[in-house]
Parts: structure tokens; C-alpha cells; sequence
């Protein structure tokens, strides 16, 4: 499981294991990460987790988030990578492969998925390294478009994680596991609808025919069986 190590000054003030999959940071005393100084927003950034993929996003924050010196509005975390907030470091730590707990059917996940895009509903060129789960026997499904420019056209969830949404506005992901499809919110100060309400921060499973909404576009999804 991987942690953030915060630290003020070189002194390790706590370890926090990623335990849920988004977690908030900032001043006000609702957040999974409270870190009660001036310097640090009411609600300054979060941490969205999925399988073994972790990523940062800056909230709109007054001051902003670094990584390894760098600003940032979105960021896949990598093993060492050190989070700035104000006076305050988090440091992401990934467990040794030998700690980590065997992935759902005794595997752990390996190769690469890539991100496409809601308003091409395709997949395009991503950098970030991604996990496929081994084969399992969760049926085969899809969504497709009800509303936009691409109105009618389909999405195959053939890999790990589906990102769709506009970047910048609202992102969610869903996630393809062993015992169903999951749908998570990644970024954005609204969360996606489904079947007209909205989700919260937790993942939320997917059943057949299900309407999502996201960045303003609609998508149902179903299984294909």
C-alpha cells in the first residue's frame, strides 16, 4: 500500500497510508489529511487512488501544490515523488512488491492501459504508466454516448482504468475489476451524476444500464452478455 510521509523543518510529523481511494488535504477539519496552517487552503488537494496508480490534484488552491519543485494542477504521483504545501513536504512512498498484498486472484497487476478521452471517445497517446488487471471473469461491457458531438458511438471497457471527462472541468474513472465495474470521481468541484445523482467520493459500482453524466455529456452503460 503506498503512503505520504509528512514532514516539516526534515522532522517527520506522520505516515499516512493511502487507505481510501480519494483522499482530501487541507486546513479545515473535514479533510482525510488536516494540516492546520495559514498557509494551507480549507480544501487544497486530494489524492485519488486505484489499484496501484496514484494521482494528485491541486484544488484550486490560494497557493498552490508543488511536486519536486514543480507547480502543478494535476499530477501521476511516482514512487519519491515529494509533494510541497506551503512550509509542509508529503513524501509519496510505494510499498516494496514483497510487502504489497497479491491483487484480487493472487496476480499483481501488470502492462499498461491508456486514457482516452470522453469528447473523442477514443483512445489517445497517454504518457503516465497505468496496470492491467490478469483476465478475470467479469463480463465484458461498455458505454455509449447519449448526448454531444459523438452522440451514439461507443466505448469498449476492455482495460484497467477508463478515464473520460475534460480535464480541467470534471474527470472520473472507471475502474474494471474482478467483481464488477466501479466509478470513481477524480477531479473537478462537482461530482458526476448517476441516474441524476450525484456520487460522492467513494467509488460507486456499476450496474446494467446505468446513465452517467460527466462534463456535462451522457453515457449509459451496460454489460455485453
Amino acid at each position: 500500500m503506498a503512503k505520504l510521509v509528512l514532514s516539516m523543518d526534515g522532522l517527520v510529523l506522520k505516515e499516512i497510508p493511502l487507505r481510501k481511494e480519494r483522499m482530501s488535504i487541507g486546513r479545515k477539519a473535514h479533510n482525510d489529511i488536516q494540516i492546520d496552517n495559514m498557509a494551507i487552503s480549507g480544501e487544497h488537494a486530494a489524492v485519488v487512488t486505484i489499484l496501484n496508480d496514484s494521482f494528485l490534484e491541486d484544488l484550486n488552491s490560494t497557493n498552490g501544490t508543488m511536486v519536486n519543485g514543480q507547480p502543478i494542477k494535476k499530477h501521476f504521483l511516482k514512487d519519491g515523488d515529494v509533494i510541497e504545501l506551503g512550509k509542509y513536504k508529503m513524501k509519496y512512498l510505494l510499498a516494496p512488491p514483497s510487502q504489497e498484498k497479491a491483487d484480487y486472484d493472487g496476480r499483481m497487476p501488470v502492462d499498461t492501459v491508456p486514457v482516452p478521452e470522453l469528447s473523442k471517445a477514443s483512445d489517445p497517446v497517454g504518457s503516465a504508466p497505468r496496470f492491467e488487471l490478469p483476465s478475470s471473469p467479469v463480463p465484458p461491457a461498455a458505454i455509449q454516448l447519449l448526448s454531444g458531438s459523438n452522440t451514439g458511438r461507443e466505448l469498449q471497457l476492455t482495460k484497467t482504468l477508463t478515464t473520460l471527462g475534460k480535464p480541467g472541468v470534471q474527470v472520473a474513472v472507471i475502474a474494471r475489476r474482478p467483481h464488477g465495474y466501479f466509478l470513481t470521481h477524480v477531479e473537478g468541484a462537482t461530482f458526476p451524476l448517476l441516474n441524476g445523482k450525484a456520487i460522492d467520493a467513494q467509488a460507486r459500482r456499476l450496474e446494467d444500464h446505468d446513465v452517467i453524466e460527466i462534463a456535462g455529456v451522457k453515457m449509459e452503460f451496460f454489460l455485453k452478455v
